[in-house]
């Protein structure tokens, strides 16, 4: 009889896996965190020979710490592993409310007498008439926690609405100082801003957007920064990139409200919002709108007619994306540098020039 090519009646050796391998497969398993994983590293290297101070200080710990942990792990209950994971940093006694019975019957009285009054009216009132200074802090529990609003039904639809709206996205949830190479390119995320020009009495608002990468800029003026000129100014933006604006990030304005989040939607381009008061978030475009008065409305082509103005911007805006020499580019011109992408095509002069020239 010929022999079988494979001899499947061969039992594999088996070798007995060591209690240290044994710990970091369980460990693998029960898919604990890279915090905990390390910690289970330290106890290894403690069981291997060295003492505590030595096992401290090949990690770079203190003594109080690695006992703190090595004393939650019993090696003959790997089920203890998961005790290795972070503990919760919140207090153990929180700070309960401390508002007395009399202090709770008085606000609830004053309240009731006045309740058009806001917290604050309600305070100094309290002081006035008891002698007595109270938080503005415990009037609004009080009135929160009974209800003591001149429309009960109508505020609670407000908290509802407010509870249930759409989580602004934090521009810094994009983590652009960790992104890989690869995003780091032409049209990853369009900054826009806007810049308010009092001049004898009238009041102008130029919008303005910035490829936070490739530096390519548009730009317009408004008599007004509605979310209605938003949704302009950003189809304007979506028609000049070749419709390829997949994020956008801004400040907390009213102008990228409303028709701008909008059309935001219809169009499939994502918001990120800078942090309330923090212009840093938003640095690109801070520095394009420095860049834009210094160079161009400070040498005299400022006017408050919005045709006359924007004529004018073009002609600048032309030299700014395909003239000039940016430093962040290795001194390319916008263009230059993002023209292997198809956002910028041949026909980016021409659509700036009638961008700012259509009513």
């Amino acid at each position: 009889m010929k022999k079988s090519k494979f001899n499947f009646f061969r039992a594999k050796p088996f070798t007995l896996m060591d209690k240290y391998s044994r710990w970091r497969k369980v460990a693998g398993i029960m898919k604990l965190p890279k915090s905990a994983k390390l910690r289970l590293e330290w106890i290894i290297y403690y069981h291997q020979g060295a003492n505590a101070t030595q096992t401290a200080r090949h990690f770079g710990i203190s003594r109080k710490t690695f006992y703190k942990w090595f004393g939650k792990f019993d090696e003959d209950n790997l089920y203890t592993l998961h005790l290795l994971k972070d503990e919760s940093k919140a207090p153990k006694r929180v700070r309960q409310r401390e508002i007395s019975p009399t202090e709770w019957e008085r606000i609830v009285k004053i309240r009731k007498e006045r309740i058009r009054y806001g917290k604050m009216k309600l305070k100094k009132i309290y002081f006035n008439r008891y002698q007595e200074k109270i938080s503005s802090w415990k009037i609004q529990k009080v009135i929160e926690e009974r209800k003591l609003y001149y429309n009960p039904a109508r505020t609670a639809k407000m908290a509802r609405k407010r509870k249930n709206s759409q989580k602004k996205k934090r521009i810094t949830e994009l983590k652009l100082n960790s992104l890989h190479w690869y995003q780091k390119t032409s049209g990853y995320i369009i900054c826009l801003d806007t810049i308010v020009i009092h001049w004898n009495g009238f009041k102008r608002y130029i919008f303005t957007a910035i490829d936070k990468y490739g530096k390519v800029a548009f730009a317009r003026m408004y008599k007004s920064k509605s979310s209605l000129n938003g949704k302009d100014f950003l189809l304007r933006l979506h028609y000049l990139l070749d419709g390829q604006v997949p994020r956008v990030g801004h400040d907390n304005g009213s102008e990228f409200e409303k028709f701008f989040k909008e059309t935001c939607l219809e169009l499939g381009i994502e918001q990120y919002y800078s942090r309330v008061r923090t212009p840093n978030d938003n640095p690109n475009n801070e520095r394009f709108n420095r860049t834009l008065q210094e160079e161009f409305i400070q040498l005299g082509n400022f006017s408050t007619n919005p045709e006359v103005f924007n004529r004018n911007l073009t002609k600048w805006l032309i030299e700014y994306n395909f003239h000039r020499p940016h430093q962040a580019l290795d001194y390319q011109t916008p263009i230059e540098f993002s023209k292997v992408l198809p956002m910028y095509s041949s026909c980016t002069l021409y659509k700036i020039h009638n961008l700012n020239f259509a009513r």
